[in-house]
């Protein structure tokens, strides 16, 4: 029997079916079952697990969970990581906490790991499953970091507009970008992330990031070359030596850890799937989402 892992990224997507639903709408208008119970995100999610379930038919699944900001070891890093996003909103809260109880009725895997975010959980399970089974694996997220996780067995599922959920494999990323997935982090640590507050280095951006790691291969390498450094990029030597402490931070910030001895150690029987179409019918009904179980 061929076997499949499919590795969610659980806040990734369900932040997302939450605010698609409730963009330009107050609380009191968010939808609510006859419990009391916000259901809008929840409602979304739920239709996008069942289709997962029969596109990619895993017999091995996994919905992976971060903890608290303030309690990764990136935090402990660098006191500003993820400081700039604002708090979650109450009923996506709420919703988190359904979902939770909903997945453990329907037998689907759930982890996290203390000091870790979901990227690394995902990480240590996609490398595991890459090594020892050989066999496909997919990863929903529309984060961008985890394509430093792609190889020849592990895609990315990602959301594409007008194209809908579309699987980015190790050959797109290789078409699109020149370089390995394992250079990604290097690219992402002159970078910088935004929305994670990374602060990567300072006027160094797209145009230059990735020209730098196709030629220099690594921020190590680049930073060993740096007082040879290509006259095409001469604009940006002075700025990559004052951000030199910044860009080496960051690609630590930036790397997904992938060798948990709670995953290394974790048998793949813990997470095998089975699909109980009548049990997944049955929790959407009491939770009253009126989606189509299929």
């Amino acid at each position: 029997m061929s076997e499949t892992l499919l590795l969610i990224d659980g806040f990734n997507l369900l932040s997302r079916c939450y605010f698609a639903t409730a963009y330009g709408r107050d609380e009191a208008s968010l939808a609510k079952n006859g419990a009391g119970l916000y259901i809008n995100g929840l409602r979304v999610m739920m239709t996008k697990m069942v289709s997962f379930v029969s596109l990619y038919q895993p017999t091995h699944l996994v919905v992976a969970w971060d903890v608290k900001r303030n309690e990764t070891n990136r935090k402990s890093l660098f006191e500003g990581y993820k400081e700039t996003r604002a708090e979650l909103p109450a009923p996506l809260i709420q919703q988190y906490e359904t979902l939770t109880s909903v997945f453990d009725e329907l037998g689907v895997a759930q982890m996290s790991l203390e000091g870790h975010e979901a990227d690394d959980v995902i990480g240590a399970l996609a490398k595991k499953w890459s090594k020892e089974k050989g066999k496909p694996c997919f990863i929903y997220s529309n984060d961008r970091d985890l394509f430093q996780l792609l190889d020849e067995y592990v895609s990315q599922i990602v959301a594409v507009k007008s194209q809908g959920d579309t699987i980015y494999s190790l050959k797109h990323f290789r078409d699109e970008f020149g370089i390995e997935p394992s250079q990604w982090i290097d690219v992402k640590a002159l970078l910088g992330d935004k929305s994670d507050n990374v602060p990567g280095v300072a006027g160094v951006g797209d145009k230059a990031a990735l020209p730098l790691i196709q030629q220099y291969g690594s921020v190590e390498g680049l930073y060993n070359q740096l007082e040879e450094l290509d006259p095409a990029f001469k604009r940006y030597k002075k700025k990559l030596q004052a951000g030199e402490e910044m860009a080496k931070l960051s690609k630590v910030l930036v790397t997904i850890e992938t060798a948990m001895p709670e995953i290394q150690e974790l048998p793949f029987e813990k997470i095998h799937f089975s699909y109980e179409q009548d049990i997944w019918q049955q929790q959407c009904k009491q939770l009253e989402l009126n989606i189509k179980i299929m």
